[in-house]
Formats: structure tokens, sequence, C-alpha cells
């Protein structure tokens, strides 16, 4: 195995795996309704909001690194939702799913040795392949933290 591919291997790994912590599908494992939608006093996100600002982020990136004639969303308002809570469970269901399927698309981005890691994207401003795996990594991480916490403070966390 060549150095790039190396590096693509342990891209996707910490993308899926997360390796030293807790990962996103643990974090939101055995969760109920009534939880992903407690707010916790001082703290401004539920648990859903940061599961659906995840899913808003990612998506966002992955069309930035696919789609030469990306739009950019509006900063902040099209990144957070206004609701508290999923309407229901299958509205869960499906910010999960969406948050896996845009996961496994970027993977694959990352797993495409025809694309150049680090090559910067003709339509950014110097952002590359590279750069965009690494704040997707970065930024589940960071909220997944949060997740974790506000299961901490909401006393529903097995960890």
């Amino acid at each position: 195995m060549n150095d790039n591919q190396l590096l693509r291997q342990q891209l996707a790994g910490l993308l899926q795996k997360s390796y030293a912590h807790v990962n996103f599908e643990q974090a939101i494992e055995g969760l109920e309704l009534k939880s992903i939608g407690a707010q916790v006093p001082h703290l401004p996100y539920t648990i859903w909001q940061l599961a659906e600002h995840i899913r808003i982020v990612q998506q966002d990136m992955l069309n930035f690194s696919e789609d030469k004639n990306y739009q950019p969303l509006n900063w902040p308002e099209d990144y957070w939702p206004k609701e508290a809570a999923p309407a229901n469970q299958q509205e869960w269901q499906n910010t999960l799913a969406e948050i896996k399927k845009s996961q496994a698309a970027f993977t694959a981005l990352i797993n495409d040795e025809q694309l150049d890691l680090l090559k910067p994207f003709p339509h950014g401003e110097g952002q590359s392949l590279f750069r965009e795996a690494v704040m997707i990594i970065d930024h589940l991480s960071y909220h997944t933290g949060q997740i974790v916490l506000i299961r901490r403070l909401l006393e529903n966390w097995k960890g």
C-alpha cells in the first residue's frame, strides 16, 4: 500500500469509525424521541438540532466537493433547524439515514484514486478534497461530543 492509499484509508476510517472516542452512531444509540428534543438549561441546542446540523453541513460539504456549480447556503440560518425536536420518529430516522448516506458518499470520494486529495477545487478558494474531509471529520467529532454531553446532562448516557 502506497502513502496515498494509506492516507485515503485513514481519512475514510476517521470518518466512519472515529477510533479513539465515541462515534456518532454510538452517541445516538438507544435514544428515545423525548430525549432527542429535550432542551437542557443554558445549552443552545437539542440533540435533534445537532443531528440535523450535522446532516445539513455534511451534505453541503459533499455538494461543494462534487459540484463546480455549487451554490452556498446562507449562514447560519440554513445550517440549523428552528424546531427543537423532530416532528416524529420517522423524521429522526430520515435524518440519521441521510447522515449515513452523505458519509458513505464522501467516503467514496476519499477512496476514488482518480481524484487528487490535495488539488484545490477549481470552484473554491483553495479548498481541496483533503481539507473538506478533515473539516467533516472535525465537525462530526465536535458535535458528537456535544450530543454525549447533552445525554449526560439528561442522565441518559450509558458510557
